[in-house]
């Protein structure tokens, strides 16, 4: 499965895994956090969480090399 970041209002982006396949017309992406809360996570068909980078990426010094580039894989790296 994929992992996403999804916004959260102390940590601003939290890493989560999804966790059951998504179908289009699905209002809930089933996820589970790093810290193992499964979490139904609402979501607008047309506005898909962020994809997170592989973790071999996490820490790359040039940020054109990241595969996903946006807000939450900047901060995060």
């Amino acid at each position: 499965y994929n992992r996403v970041w999804i916004p959260d209002k102390e940590e601003v982006w939290q890493s989560a895994e999804i966790t059951k396949n998504y179908k289009a017309g699905d209002c809930f992406l089933h996820v589970q956090l790093e810290d193992g809360t499964e979490l139904n996570y609402p979501v607008d068909p047309a506005a898909l969480p962020p994809l997170r980078n592989p973790d071999i990426l996490v820490g790359e010094n040039d940020l054109t090399a990241l595969s996903y580039l946006h807000e939450p894989a900047v901060l995060h790296n």
